[in-house]
């Protein structure tokens, strides 16, 4: 399977999470995701849903065209504080295919 894909990963914080300062936070998180998107088949963007949704207070988007290197990325940010201490706890992962139906659209109609 080909094309550009978009991973949604709902994450949750745990109090482990929440007790510490803010400036500690950010350089745990700092550090985990530098440490794991290494190579930049992997792009990466954060949001805050806490004051919109119970279910996750945050929302990680991975964006790539490669799945392996999407799969390493999570496996070193397993291997983190982040997961490994924990601090967050993973509530859903959600793949996409960019644009998926255009490409199926585009292929020969088997009969």
């Amino acid at each position: 399977m080909s094309g550009r894909f978009a991973i949604f990963m709902l994450l949750k914080a745990l109090p482990s999470w929440l007790s510490l300062q803010r400036e500690e936070r950010a350089g745990i998180a700092e550090a985990a995701f530098r440490r794991a998107l290494t190579d930049g088949r992997v792009q990466f963007r954060y949001f805050d849903a806490e004051a919109f949704t119970s279910r996750a207070s945050d929302v990680a988007l991975f964006e790539t065209d490669d799945l392996s290197a999407y799969y390493f990325a999570v496996e070193r940010l397993r291997d983190s504080p982040i997961f490994a201490h924990p601090y967050f706890d993973v509530v859903e992962i959600i793949p996409s295919i960019e644009d998926g139906y255009r490409t199926f659209e585009s292929q020969p109609r088997s009969t």
